[in-house]
């Protein structure tokens, strides 16, 4: 059974750091682009960044210089380092998968992970 698990939420304070992994099992991993996501509440699931499997990223704007994607083929592993945390980056994080290219549409994507909360506050 395919399942992706996210970890590494918490809370931290504005200008602070945190780094979320995203675990995958039963895919066959090389192949996946894996993408970020957050919803924040009353809000809808936009899209943060993605990276292919030939390891070619993209970010949404509100987090481009801030945010880094990068995987880890032998750990099956997906990660997205946040600096320079803010207020606004307040949601709960998910990955998922697709087995082609970076897409921001949620339709898209089948395979979702539980989400971790990310909460930046003083």
């Amino acid at each position: 059974q395919s399942q992706l698990v996210e970890s590494g939420g918490g809370l931290v304070q504005p200008g602070g750091s945190l780094r979320l992994s995203c675990a995958a099992s039963g895919f066959t991993f090389d192949g996946l682009t894996i993408s970020w996501f957050r919803q924040a509440p009353g809000k809808e699931r936009e899209w943060v960044s993605c990276i292919t499997s030939g390891r070619t990223t993209n970010y949404a704007n509100s987090v481009k210089g801030r945010f880094t994607i990068s995987r880890d083929n032998a750990k099956n592993t997906i990660y997205l380092q946040m600096n320079s945390l803010k207020p606004e980056d307040t949601a709960v994080y998910y990955c998922a998968a697709r087995g082609v290219g970076c897409s921001p549409l949620v339709i898209v994507y089948r395979n979702w992970g539980q989400g971790t909360q990310v909460t930046v506050s003083s």
